[in-house]
């Protein structure tokens, strides 16, 4: 079970670096970001089952992490629209 532990925080790990390594576009750091979420989720489930197997919160979890995940397309499906791309360079705040 501490082997599964380990797989997830390293997961954890490679979705935060590629987070970092692919600011430019919107699409690759909320792919990353989902992946963060499934490691987080992944780890969660391994560390409840470990226990007296409630699974409810992980339920609640997974529901807001899928409502994240809408709210994030939304938000590039907006920006594709609006500015054509998904770049950060062409999203200027102060404008």
């Amino acid at each position: 079970m501490l082997m599964y532990m380990y797989m997830g925080i390293l997961m954890f790990f490679c979705g935060l670096i590629m987070f970092s390594l692919k600011r430019k576009h919107l699409l690759l750091m909320l792919l990353s970001m989902e992946f963060m979420v499934l490691s987080l989720y992944f780890m969660m489930f391994i560390y409840l089952s470990s226990l007296v197997n409630d699974y409810f919160f992980s339920m609640i979890f997974l529901t807001f992490s899928v409502c994240e995940g809408a709210l994030g397309l939304s938000i590039l499906v907006s920006m594709i629209r609006t500015h054509g791309n998904d770049y950060f360079q062409s999203f200027n705040l102060l404008w």
